[in-house]
This record gives C-alpha cells, sequence and structure tokens, in this order.
C-alpha cells in the first residue's frame, strides 16, 4: 500500500480545516478541527443520497488507515512526549498523591461502576452482553484523554493547581487504562482458561513500573547528552531519537510506552534539566520543534476521529445504548474522583468544586476510540465503538465547548 498519497490527504484536509477555523470560527484547535471535521463527513453522508461516489471513496480511504496502529503505534508516544515536555514539573511534584491515586485507582474504580452499570443498561435494552465485555468497554472509557485535555485547557483558565491535577491525570492515567484493557483483552482473548489473579497483577507491575523506569532512564541519557554538547540542531534529533527509539524498546520488552514517553518528557521538560542542559537557542528550538509536531499530530488525529462516523454501524440500539452511556460515564467519574479528592483536600490546596470540575474536564478521545476499534468481533466490538464514539464527541464537543464557562462559573460561587 502507498501511504504517502493518504497521508499528503489528511494533511491537506488538516490544513484546510484549520484554517477555515481560524478564519471563521475561532475556537480552540481540537473542537474546531473535530466540529469542521464532522460538519463535512455529514455532508458527505447527505450527498451520498444522491451521489454515493465520494462517500465510497471516503469510507474506503478511512478503512485502509489503521486508526489503532496509527494511533497507538506511531502518534501517541509523540504527543504524550510532547506534553509532559510543557507540563511544570514542579507544580506536577506537589500534586504526585492525587495525580497517582486519580490516575490508578480512580481508572480502576470508574472501570468497574461503568462495566457494572451499562451491563444492566444493555439487558434493559435487549442487547445483553457478557460482563466481561463490558469490563473491557470501562476500561476504553475510562481514562481521560492527555491530547484532547491539553488542547481544551490551555484556553480555559483554569487555576494553576486544579490545571496541574486534570493534566498530570490524563498523562498518566492513559498508559494505566491502556495496560488495564490489555489485561481484560487477554483474558477475554483465552475463555476458558483460568487466569491467576497474581499473574494479572504482576503483568500490570511489569507494564506500569517498568514503563516508568524506562522512561525515567531513557530521560536520564537524554539529559547527559544534552548537557555534554551545545548545538541545537542536534539536540533536537536526540530529543526525536529519544522518543522512537524509547518506543522500539518499550514495544519489545513489553512495557507501557506511553507511560515511559511521558517520564522521559517530565524529566527533559524539568527547569532544572533545562538549565543545566539546554542553552536559551537550544530550549527555544527544542519547545518550538515539539510544539509544532503536537500541533501536526492533534491536526491529523482529530481529522480521523471525525472521518470515523464515516465506517459506523447505525444500528438505533447502539445510538441509545451511546446516548445513555454520556450520563453513565459522567456520573461513575464522579464517583470514582470523589473519595480520592476527599482524602488529599485536608492536605494539599484543591481548589473548591474539585471534583465537580474534573468530572466535567475528564475529556475523551483518539485513544478510547483505538481501543475499540482493536476489540474483536465477537466481543461486540461494532456496539461498543459506535456507545465510544458517542461519548467521545460528546465529551470533545459538549464538555470541551463549555468547560471554560463551567469553571468560570464554579469559582465565582465560592
Amino acid at each position: 500500500m502507498n501511504y504517502y498519497p493518504i497521508i499528503a490527504g489528511l494533511v491537506f484536509l488538516a490544513a484546510v480545516f484549520g484554517y477555515l477555523n481560524v478564519r471563521f470560527l475561532r475556537l480552540p484547535t481540537t473542537i474546531g478541527l473535530m466540529l469542521i471535521t464532522l460538519l463535512y463527513t455529514l455532508g458527505v453522508l447527505g450527498l451520498s443520497y444522491f451521489d454515493d461516489t465520494l462517500l465510497r471513496a471516503e469510507a474506503e480511504l478511512v478503512r485502509q488507515i489503521n486508526f489503532e496502529t496509527v494511533l497507538m503505534d506511531y502518534m501517541l508516544s509523540f504527543l504524550l512526549f510532547a506534553g509532559a515536555l510543557h507540563t511544570n514539573f514542579n507544580e506536577l511534584k506537589k500534586q504526585r498523591w492525587p495525580v497517582i491515586a486519580f490516575a490508578t485507582l480512580g481508572v480502576v474504580v470508574s472501570t468497574f461502576l461503568i462495566a457494572t452499570t451499562v451491563y444492566y443498561l444493555l439487558q434493559l435494552l435487549g442487547a445483553p452482553v457478557s460482563y466481561l465485555y463490558c469490563l473491557l468497554f470501562g476500561a476504553i472509557i475510562s481514562p481521560t484523554d492527555p491530547i484532547a485535555v491539553l488542547g481544551i485547557l490551555k484556553e480555559a483558565n483554569a487555576p494553576k493547581n486544579l490545571e496541574t491535577k486534570i493534566v498530570g491525570e490524563s498523562l498518566f492515567n492513559d498508559g494505566v487504562g491502556v495496560v488495564l484493557f490489555l489485561t481484560l483483552f487477554g483474558i477475554a482473548a483465552l475463555p476458558g482458561e483460568s487466569v491467576e489473579p497474581l499473574a494479572i497483577a504482576k503483568l500490570f507491575a511489569q507494564e506500569v513500573g517498568g514503563g516508568l523506569l524506562l522512561g525515567l532512564l531513557l530521560g536520564w541519557v537524554t539529559f547527559r547528552l544534552l548537557k555534554s554538547i551545545d548545538d541545537f540542531s542536534t539536540e533536537v534529533i536526540i530529543t526525536l531519537a529519544a522518543v522512537m527509539v524509547g518506543t522500539v524498546v518499550a514495544e519489545h520488552l513489553h512495557l507501557s510506552a506511553p507511560l515511559a514517553m511521558v517520564a522521559a518528557g517530565l524529566l527533559v521538560g524539568n527547569d532544572r534539566v533545562r538549565a543545566s542542559a539546554m542553552s536559551a537557542t537550544t530550549e527555544q528550538y527544542v519547545d518550538k520543534f515539539w510544539e509544532l509536531i503536537d500541533i501536526l499530530l492533534n491536526a491529523i488525529l482529530f481529522v480521523l476521529i471525525g472521518m470515523e462516523l464515516l465506517v459506523l454501524n447505525y444500528d438505533i440500539t447502539y445510538i441509545t445504548a451511546g446516548l445513555l452511556a454520556i450520563p453513565i460515564v459522567l456520573l461513575c467519574r464522579y464517583a470514582s474522583l470523589y473519595f480520592p479528592v476527599r482524602i488529599f483536600e485536608r492536605r494539599l490546596q484543591f481548589t473548591p468544586h474539585t471534583t465537580s470540575i474534573m468530572t466535567w474536564a475528564g475529556l475523551r478521545g483518539g485513544i478510547s476510540i483505538a481501543l475499540a476499534l482493536s476489540l474483536a468481533p465477537e466481543m461486540n466490538r461494532e456496539m461498543f465503538l459506535v456507545m465510544t464514539y458517542i461519548v467521545v464527541v460528546f465529551s470533545i464537543l459538549v464538555q470541551g465547548l463549555t468547560i471554560e464557562r463551567m469553571i468560570g462559573r464554579m469559582l465565582r460561587r465560592t
């Protein structure tokens, strides 16, 4: 397959839709690209009632793109490293314990709450599904997407300590969510075979702990290399090589590449590391390079998310389940955050209404869709894909567009 025309087409659409957003809509890039792509896709679907040539051509193009592989194997490492690189390490360090609790315990609790509620919901809708597959859906939709969160929170004017919690949680909980999903997927793919709880815990610890250790090692090696020279072009290439080689090594060792990239990005982006390893010129070029990578890949990603609408199965039961899943996901997220917030708010400075704001700011994005696409057909893939897509679109367009006003309204009450 010739990938160049596909990549060229996606970059072209991202450029055109990005221009339309900046010129006319002036929405945050993530939301604007998603909205314009959805309107364009709906236009193609409407046109198909008269002539389906364009629809068939674009649907075929989307089917040729393995969304799961493109995002999880190629794009995610770059996006997470870029996001972590520009995260305030010192602020995150102050909030490390609540962030860890949100990203681990919060994801696990949310997964089981969503799975249980959806299990009974689907029975009421006349579409009963195995509880194990509902757990897979819970793991798919529980992690918040750092790509969507970072893109929208930049313009939301949230208090710094609250922004750090939301961004820190989203950077780590997607890696935990992916590991949890892969663990459950491995169990579901081997029906009838006994699975030892100890083996599950060992796999989980290996992926999460090993990924973080690899990321810290990778970040330290990168820091030492940057410190030993002063040449901005070579130093930019070193950071790029760290991400690419680190991802390959993580996959080869069966460690979490997303968590490795987050750890490496946080270490390299630390103010102390920057001050001792990078000149002012190098720091400027490294930041601008990764900012451009972040913008370009984000644009392509959200164009792809919008175009997935062309290949969904529009079963009324699936759509109904997806719409009902929206309040379920929000309520379960609120419940999963409630006790960790109550525990840590007595020790650390917490913004009032933190649980409500973090619930609404917990955006879902491409990672959830990629995981849903990786389900096997016998795991009710089509239904869970539609449900995931509906939750993601609502999350980005409705929650994303209203989070700034919601934060302002909540803080004015205090």
